[in-house]
């Protein structure tokens, strides 16, 4: 019979922020700086053994002081009396065993806070690609609350400790992401605006950030909020990197510039997902300029046919001149309307047969 104190389990890890270990109460079990640094180094390798070696290097980086070995093992010792501090003497450590060529933190399923943020940002993401944007925020919301600071704060100057955070934290960004995703899904675009503006002023490179934040102002219906947004980030990337913006972004500006339907705020999840309609043929990025005469003859000759009958209309011209953007615009213009668009590039070998574009794509 053993009681929590002598249970590996009950130590639980925090490293999202400063390090923390706890015990069965919730009190803290660590001492010094070195029983920090090891601990840590330990929690890094997620469950795999350390060479004694490697601790060696890691934890002394740029010389290692005469007799490092044996300090090793009296940190070792000092942190294993630390952690189960109810183990008979001379008994082996069940948490922080030894296991050749080193050791090994064998922490419970749950018991680091890393752990469990990964698992929650894991089934928000899966909840929001099923189409379950209000489970997805418990899920994120909860995710989220579990970081206090950095990870591994304090150790930012250890290599083997930066990796570990640098990965946690595009992690974290990914889940501010999902949470606002979820959010405008659940009908709150507006509760999204602010985080995603703070967000991305600290990272502006990050394209799903900037389309989440001009998504949640059209649909608070700031439409010229939500361009001048798709416009800074194109003078964002344009000035940072030299690149446009993904077609990502660049569909979602040809959208808000058309009032596509498909923008519009969908109801509350009921149940299983609605079917999704099919989408429109990707638009231009930047509206059609100089053939207004020829989209409004297009345009009155899909109002004819949608009186009644079949109307044929031909779009005739050399190469480079413009006959597949207008086409596009026009599809664009005809789904804003509420129409369903069938899309489909004529290939380009000699002697396909009719349609067979249709039967490619299908």
């Amino acid at each position: 019979m053993t009681s929590d104190s002598d249970d590996p389990a009950a130590v639980r890890f925090a490293v999202l922020g400063p390090l923390e270990a706890a015990g069965p109460n919730g009190a803290p079990v660590l001492k010094g700086p070195r029983q920090r640094s090891l601990l840590a180094r330990l929690l890094v390798a997620g469950g795999r053994v350390v060479p004694v070696d490697r601790l060696v290097e890691d934890l002394w980086p740029e010389q290692a002081p005469d007799g490092a070995v044996a300090a090793i093992r009296t940190f070792v010792a000092d942190l294993r009396r630390a952690l189960e501090p109810a183990r008979p003497p001379r008994s082996p450590a069940r948490l922080l065993a030894t296991a050749a060529p080193g050791y090994v933190l064998r922490a419970a399923p749950g018991a680091v806070d890393a752990d469990r943020f990964e698992a929650g940002a894991a089934r928000g993401r899966a909840l929001l690609a099923d189409a379950r944007p209000g489970p997805a925020l418990e899920e994120l919301e909860r995710a989220l609350q579990l970081w206090r600071g950095p990870a591994y704060a304090e150790f930012a100057d250890y290599p083997w400790a930066r990796g570990a955070a640098e990965r946690l934290e595009e992690l974290r960004l990914a889940a501010v992401e999902d949470r606002a995703e979820a959010l405008i899904g659940s009908g709150r675009a507006a509760e999204a605006v602010p985080d995603l503006r703070a967000h991305v002023g600290a990272r502006p490179l990050r394209e799903d950030a900037w389309h989440h934040l001009a998504l949640a102002l059209y649909r608070s219906g700031r439409q010229g909020e939500a361009l001048a947004a798709l416009r800074r980030a194109r003078r964002t990337l344009a000035e940072e990197l030299g690149v446009e913006p993904g077609e990502r972004l660049r569909t979602l500006e040809a959208d808000i510039l058309a009032q596509a339907p498909r923008l519009s705020p969908r109801p509350p999840e009921q149940g299983a997902p609605a079917p999704a309609a099919p989408a429109p043929p990707p638009a231009p990025a930047h509206p059609l300029l100089g053939r207004s005469g020829e989209t409004g003859e297009l345009e009155r000759a899909a109002e004819r046919a949608q009186r009644g009958g079949t109307v044929t209309a031909l779009i005739a011209g050399g190469a480079g001149a413009g006959k597949t953007a207008l086409a596009r615009d026009l599809a664009a213009r005809l789904s804003a309307r509420g129409w369903t668009v069938a899309w489909g590039e004529c290939p380009e070998h000699e002697g396909a047969p009719p349609a067979w574009t249709w039967e490619r794509n299908a």
